[in-house]
């Protein structure tokens, strides 16, 4: 059994919104906060959460600015916007009832 879960094709977005909806969170926190709720099933490379962060820039789901990190350093923060909290609410209720049905199909009976 892998250690590691791929992540299904359009989720990253809607984890990188989840993260960002307490508070702003810079890229490193975004991934170490997906593999802490994760119990480090998902881990994020940069080389998928960056372009995922400029896409939801681009979007409009979320605002970047430059902060300082709690080790001194020169950080982009990411903030969520509000059409980015309305597109996380969307996305939950899409994943909430493809994950019903997918139960339904794994606890069935044949027919």
């Amino acid at each position: 059994m892998a250690t590691q879960l791929d992540l299904v094709r359009g989720t990253l977005d809607m984890m990188v919104l989840r993260a960002l909806s307490w508070r702003a969170l810079h890229g490193y926190d975004i991934a170490r906060w997906l593999e802490r709720v994760s119990d480090d099933a998902l881990r994020v490379e940069e080389g998928s959460l960056y372009p995922a962060l400029h896409r939801l820039a681009a979007r409009g789901w979320v605002t970047a600015q430059w902060g300082v990190s709690e080790n001194n350093r020169q950080a982009k923060y990411y903030t969520i916007t509000s059409a980015g909290r309305k597109q996380l609410r969307q996305e939950t209720e899409t994943w909430a009832a493809f994950i019903a049905a997918v139960a339904k199909v794994l606890e069935a009976r044949p027919a």
